[in-house]
């Protein structure tokens, strides 16, 4: 059998440091390429969307499959964060509401 390139002692530090370097280069190549972008029309709107676009395509999976619960933790988390603007108070409600719903039992 081959030796390995490396030892096994080492592999996981080489595979942490190799994801750090690839992660900051992507950072720090979207910082470049972004002083290219327009600062208005339709490529700033769909920048400027793209946040909650990508926030929705994490939560709405969880909720889903969370049932009743889930989706009624949810309209009251959006409901909260749009009446006082405050996400912490938003997900202390949606968490006692799930915490409610599963010491019924629904």
């Amino acid at each position: 059998m081959p030796e390995p390139l490396i030892s096994h002692s080492i592999a996981p530090w080489v595979a942490i440091a190799l994801a750090a370097i690839v992660t900051y280069a992507l950072r720090a190549g979207g910082l470049f390429v972004s002083q290219w972008l327009p600062r208005t029309g339709p490529v700033r709107r769909f920048l400027d969307a793209l946040p909650g676009t990508l926030l929705l395509s994490l939560v709405a999976p969880g909720l889903a499959s969370a049932g009743l619960s889930g989706l009624v933790a949810g309209g009251a988390v959006v409901g909260v964060t749009v009446k006082t603007g405050n996400a912490f108070i938003a997900m202390v409600v949606g968490t006692v509401i799930v915490a409610g719903f599963r010491a019924l039992g629904v």
